[in-house]
């Protein structure tokens, strides 16, 4: 991954995972997030407002660096990067998704559980991968164990992620952030609580202590 998007993450050290039913809630989501600190976010494409939404924000939320989530497959990564979005974040390791992407130049990160998957992105020169789903697939002991033997591999640990457990898993060295969806509740969302939801934010980047 360039260096920039991989200082921006690092520097966030939570990539918020959104997800957005309503495009109308894009932008004051965006804006909550950012006013409580957070600048880099990750929107999914698990919503077929997904791209509508990434190009609100990009157009009216200046100073934020957006990232697609939950890219499955060529079109829409395809569509994510014609909207400016500076990174792919997949599940999984989709090596046609992959292919693409750097045959393009275009920064990846795709989802990985097993030494196999690792190895499958170490051979395509990847430095940075998503250790999905994270609590479920042993968490952070799991990811310590193996992550042993790839020193050069850094992880993105996403999935059970949450207020109570961000901070162990910041505390590993190997981990440059964790992706979280507990600050964009669907429930607050659909509420209209942006406020609470700044606050939430605010709250998890003042946790932050390694930076």
């Amino acid at each position: 991954m360039k260096k920039g998007i991989f200082d921006k993450i690092y520097e966030a050290g939570i990539i918020p995972v959104i997800k957005i039913s309503n495009v109308e809630d894009a932008v004051p989501l965006a804006n909550a997030l950012k006013k409580g600190g957070l600048r880099v976010l990750e929107v999914t494409f698990r919503t077929d407002c997904a791209a509508e939404a990434i190009a609100r924000i990009k157009k009216e939320v200046p100073g934020v660096t957006l990232i697609a989530g939950t890219v499955l497959n060529i079109e829409n990564a395809e569509k994510a990067v014609g909207l400016g979005v500076e990174a792919i974040v997949s599940p999984g390791l989709n090596p046609e998704v992959v292919k693409w992407c750097l045959s393009r130049n275009i920064n990846i990160c795709p989802g990985i559980a097993t030494a196999t998957e690792i190895e499958q992105a170490m051979s395509f020169g990847l430095d940075l991968v998503k250790f999905f789903p994270a609590e479920a697939s042993g968490g952070l002991k799991m990811l310590k164990a193996l992550s042993a033997p790839y020193f050069n591999m850094r992880f993105m640990p996403t999935g059970g992620i949450d207020e109570s457990n961000f901070l162990e898993y910041l505390g590993f060295d190997k981990v440059i952030a964790c992706g979280g969806s507990w600050m964009t509740r669907e429930d607050l969302i659909k509420a209209g609580k942006f406020d609470e939801i700044e606050n939430i934010t605010r709250s998890a980047v003042n946790k932050i202590i390694r930076r």
